[in-house]
């Protein structure tokens, strides 16, 4: 039996996580991450435990005080908790129940020397869970794209004056390097882990794309699928800083001041591919057989949709409209 456990939350977590047609195979148990014995009754029949809780924020919820406004916003789960107290309890639970497989998602930008308390959490998660339990295969992802993602989906958003900003915020140049990879790719990646779950003990497996961008290029890459036009604006840090932390006092923020921190670092492949093939514990898609996906087959799968008259405005005739040409 395989157990798959992720945040949750709203009815929009649960509907995303739910599958179509499981045919009744698929068993959804809600458990308390502060209960341990919850989240044991969850893992209790498993014989791989595929662990994908994180939060890109501290999450919060209505509290109520005795003083006007007589509600405050309270933290329920913060960075560290989500992303090295409950690995850590889930790691410790697979070796107590003697689950034979555990897989551990983290990410590839995880580091103890990170300026984003996101990454450094991440990266004492991954050693809370190596200590609980040694031969837990880790999978460290770059960022990823795919039709719900914070990335590709955050700049069309930011165009549309859905995030309140009267441009599209950059800052540090917008030079920093990422390397996004394609959520399909690394479901098949763990589906191939999952398959034969031995052979990957105690290794790392590496997911990242195949073509490194600017966050600049990035952007520039999503306005030329949605012929969106907005103003770009290069922040200072500072004022970068700051408005992450105006944005990041809401409920679900879309833009934190820890988001400003992580998206200055570089998030790429760390070795060569020279490196990787000279060395066994860390592993990439390609060992598992997984092609990456170039980011341009599929994003206009989704971005079109930001298109103002959607994807048939730019056919001519359409509606008895003319060709639109930039």
């Amino acid at each position: 039996m395989l157990t798959y456990i992720a945040n949750r939350g709203d009815e929009f977590e649960v509907r995303f996580l739910k599958t179509m047609f499981d045919l009744g195979r698929t068993r959804f148990v809600f458990y308390c991450p502060n209960d341990r014995d919850s989240m044991a009754e969850v893992i209790a029949d498993a014989d791989i435990v595929i662990n994908m809780i994180g939060r890109k924020y501290d999450t919060k919820a209505p509290s109520n005080i005795d003083k006007f406004p007589y509600l405050e916003l309270k933290t329920n789960f913060s960075m560290e908790q989500a992303h090295v107290d409950i690995p850590r309890t889930i790691a410790e639970l697979c070796t107590e129940m003697q689950v034979d497989n555990l897989i551990h998602v983290s990410a590839m930008a995880a580091s103890p020397d990170s300026k984003s308390e996101w990454a450094r959490t991440k990266y004492a998660g991954e050693m809370a869970v190596r200590e609980a339990y040694p031969w837990a295969t880790i999978i460290k992802p770059t960022q990823i794209f795919g039709p719900e993602d914070k990335l590709l989906n955050w700049y069309a958003l930011a165009a549309s004056g859905t995030y309140l900003f009267p441009f599209v915020p950059f800052w540090d140049g917008g030079d920093t390097l990422t390397q996004p990879v394609y959520m399909n790719d690394v479901a098949t990646t763990i589906t191939r882990i999952v398959d034969d779950p031995e052979k990957f003990e105690g290794k790392t497996v590496d997911c990242f794309g195949a073509q490194d961008f600017t966050y600049t290029e990035l952007a520039e890459f999503v306005y030329d699928i949605t012929s969106q036009l907005p103003r770009k604006v290069n922040l200072p840090m500072n004022v970068a800083q700051t408005m992450g932390k105006i944005y990041g006092s809401k409920l679900k923020p879309d833009f934190t001041a820890d988001m400003v921190d992580l998206w200055t670092e570089d998030c790429v492949a760390r070795m060569t591919p020279e490196e990787y093939k000279a060395q066994t514990d860390f592993l990439t898609m390609e060992n598992l057989g997984v092609k990456q996906t170039p980011i341009e087959k599929v994003a206009f799968n989704w971005l079109h949709r930001f298109r103002q008259g959607g994807h048939f405005v730019l056919t001519g005739g359409y509606h008895g409209h003319e060709t639109v040409t930039k």
